[in-house]
């Protein structure tokens, strides 16, 4: 549950402060007629990236066992490079989203209605339609049998609505490259046991081999009912009976993705103080 919790705080945050940069730069710049056509864009991103969900979700369930575990190892496999990409560009172009925006959002003033609502609707569609596909294979590879991983991802996306009110508001003020760090960090974690399940998944529908050449296997020493066993598995996707495959691929995944982003300097970005977004003061509205 943590860990689709965090999937949901860090992916809704993200396009929390992009709706906040949009809707604060029209405020202060006099153009409060243009927040409708905004907000209609966010809104259709929302819809599109909510429809995107539920079709996966029941589209997988006419499928043959077969098809659905290739199409579930698949799109995990993807799942993790778009999240991968993302949090990497969210550390490198972060310094410079507000202005970018701002310049994004000027031209479409200048050239009507429709273009404010295809403008807010890319703005927010992207991240909406990453956040599904990622939170959908997250909650696969964690299902445990109830709604737990559903609950978490809701939490999360509650919780960043609610941050980005507040940063909106100039309630709240943290510090965003530290914040983004660590939860990237922590999401790549997670990601790598996306990765692992969307292995495992290829390989029960004979897309890969290996599936009985077991790494491991301590379901005695950590019960998978167990409620150690569960927090393993709701946080990092564990799997007390992995592959070689699996592990392999996990290993080779982590430990220089986790690196690059910790370490390497051109990974490193600050994010500027945003008046618009958790300056400590308040915005006017």
């Amino acid at each position: 549950m943590f860990g689709n919790y965090l999937i949901g705080l860090r992916e809704g945050l993200e396009a929390s402060l992009i709706v906040c940069i949009l809707i604060a730069y029209l405020v202060k710049t006099g153009r409060r007629d243009a927040l409708r056509p905004v907000w209609a864009g966010i809104a259709v991103a929302v819809l599109i990236a909510l429809g995107f969900g539920c079709a996966l979700t029941y589209g997988s369930q006419e499928m043959t066992f077969q098809a659905q575990e290739a199409l579930g190892g698949s799109l995990s496999i993807v799942a993790v490079g778009l999240v991968t990409w993302m949090v990497f560009w969210m550390r490198r172009t972060a310094r410079h989203l507000k202005s970018e925006l701002h310049g994004k959002l000027e031209s479409a003033l200048r050239m009507g209605t429709f273009t404010l609502v295809v403008t807010a609707f890319l703005a927010v569609g992207r991240e909406g339609l990453e956040t599904a596909l990622f939170v959908w294979a997250s909650v696969q590879a964690s299902s445990d049998g109830t709604h737990r991983p559903l609950i978490g991802v809701i939490l999360g996306l509650a919780t960043a609505v609610v941050l980005g009110y507040l940063f909106y508001r100039g309630a709240v003020r943290i510090d965003l490259a530290k914040f983004f760090t660590w939860t990237g960090a922590m999401l790549v974690v997670v990601a790598a046991g996306v990765l692992a399940y969307g292995v495992h998944d290829l390989q029960e529908a004979d897309f890969l081999g290996g599936l009985n050449n077991l790494a491991f296997d301590i379901h005695t020493a950590i019960p998978v009912d167990s409620w150690y066993g569960s927090l393993l598995k709701g946080v990092f996707n564990f799997q007390p009976d992995p592959t070689v495959v699996q592990v392999v691929v996990w290993l080779l995944y982590l430990v220089p993705v986790l690196a690059l982003f910790l370490f390497f300097p051109g990974s490193r970005t600050g994010v500027r103080k945003d008046p618009a977004v958790g300056s400590g003061r308040p915005t006017e509205a």
